[in-house]
């Protein structure tokens, strides 16, 4: 897979992002998506060639590789990275629309446009960013919630007892280099609750930012109707007062 192609695209959503935004970005391309292609790939490239168990009927060590390793980590790693970045799509999409549209107003209106700049989050841009904060955090506390209950924990232990058929009876099967394959998964989990702490606290500096924003625009129009009010009775006054003058 092309990890730098879907690198460039996404860190085009970089330029929309807060500095949670930026350091999430980070954290997906250096800390996971590297090590993932550089060290990890390498680290369970012989899962299946090095796997052993302790007797020679056919078809066991198959089964008992199956039962132990029903998702292999580097597919489902791969598909949570595959999840996990496409939700930023959403907002290059929509931006893209947005100039689009941007785009046709100008033509239509002499010059005129619909957005003073379409990047901004304002409108349903704001939503969409938030929407795409939530899909990413979703998809990877999903992924790792799955990988809990599939292998039990985050562990992998050095001895495994299978007792499947076509095995005789209980087998002893031993997985290679468990140690620094545990290093490995415990680092990717690490990383991606690291990423869902980043995609938290930018929803909620975003919510925070929004809150205030209202607040001031609540405030500035309180205070714009109380300028008015005074205005109002301030001229009145003065024509009361100009009235007793004439009498």
């Amino acid at each position: 897979m092309n990890w730098s192609a879907l690198e460039a695209l996404i860190s085009g959503v970089n330029k929309y992002s807060t500095v949670f935004g930026r350091v999430w970005l980070s954290m997906v391309f250096v800390f996971r998506v590297m090590v993932f292609v550089v060290a990890a790939q390498r680290v369970w490239g012989d899962e299946n060639k090095d796997f052993v168990c302790n007797t020679a009927q056919p078809g066991c060590s198959n089964v008992c590789y199956d039962h132990i390793f029903p998702i292999s980590h580097i597919r489902l790693w791969a598909l949570q990275l595959i999840f996990v970045t496409c939700p930023s799509l959403l907002v290059v999409g929509h931006v893209k629309y947005r100039e689009k549209k941007d785009t046709q107003y100008a033509a239509s209106h002499k010059g005129g446009h619909l957005y003073a700049n379409p990047g901004k989050k304002r409108g349903g841009l704001w939503w969409t960013y938030l929407v795409s904060l939530v899909f990413k955090a979703g998809f990877d506390a999903g992924f790792l919630y799955i990988l809990y209950m599939i292998y039990e924990g985050y562990d992998l232990p050095r001895l495994s007892k299978c007792s499947l058929e076509p095995c005789p009876n209980t087998v002893d099967c031993y997985i290679s280099r468990p140690t620094e394959k545990k290093i490995f998964t415990l680092f990717m989990v690490v990383s991606s609750a690291v990423c869902i702490l980043m995609c938290i606290c930018e929803m909620i500096y975003l919510v925070f930012k929004r809150i205030v924003k209202l607040i001031k625009r609540k405030n500035e129009a309180e205070k714009k109707l109380r300028n008015t009010c005074i205005k109002k009775k301030k001229n009145i006054c003065m024509y009361n007062k100009a009235l007793r003058l004439l009498v």
